[in-house]
């Protein structure tokens, strides 16, 4: 375990992952956990002050979409919290691994080769994921 969590917060981050990546299947849904996990664990840039998966998950601003999103409300199935639980636990995938921000463009649109002035880590399915410049984000391996 990476981060320290409630039962809550594990079932809070199995519905960001869902509302945010369900379609881009159970790796996307990874990815998503890794950038969360990733600004619980930052100690930097806007992300200073949230030390718990509940302070990421509706930090405002700067907060995710999903949180707006139908696919948030509802309970996580026995899957999604599995696949939290296993972010969590610190099962990181590429590009996530280091990235603090996602998003995905517009249809037929590729990745921008940096967003919010961060360099882009690369591209899954139709998120493009984008990380700190190196030693900005110390916490981050």
């Amino acid at each position: 375990m990476v981060v320290k969590y409630t039962e809550k917060e594990l079932e809070l981050l199995a519905r960001l992952m869902r509302a945010e990546a369900v379609g881009e299947g159970n790796l996307g849904m990874l990815m998503v956990g890794n950038v969360g996990i990733n600004r619980v664990l930052a100690d930097c840039l806007t992300f200073k002050d949230i030390n718990t998966i509940s302070e990421m998950v509706y930090q405002s601003p700067g907060g995710f979409s999903g949180t707006s999103s139908s696919l948030f409300y509802g309970n996580p199935t026995a899957l999604e919290k599995n696949l939290a639980e296993r972010a969590i636990r610190g099962e990181y995938y590429y590009p996530a691994t280091n990235a603090l921000w996602f998003y995905a463009p517009s249809s037929g649109e590729s990745c921008k080769s940096t967003w919010w002035e961060q360099d882009l880590a690369g591209k899954y399915k139709n998120h493009c994921f984008y990380k700190p410049d190196p030693g900005v984000c110390k916490e981050l391996h």
